[in-house]
């Protein structure tokens, strides 16, 4: 499987951000972000971003299985 890479700052992307990229941002969002550009993006902090993965998870969200 080819490496996903964040759009801002190049780090490697695991399945679960990008999962959460496209929860938050758009399901058909392209380039994608890491956890600490995706927090920047939003205005919020990375330990809101686990937090809201293990919610989406915990609730069945179809993007993070």
């Amino acid at each position: 499987m080819k490496k996903i890479c964040c759009e801002r700052c190049g780090a490697e992307i695991d399945k679960d951000v990008i999962a959460l990229n496209k929860k938050l941002i758009s399901k058909h969002v392209k380039e994608f972000f890491c956890m600490n550009c995706l927090a920047d993006y939003l205005d919020t902090n990375v330990e809101a971003l686990s937090d809201k993965i293990e919610q989406f998870k915990e609730e069945g969200c179809t993007l993070f299985l």
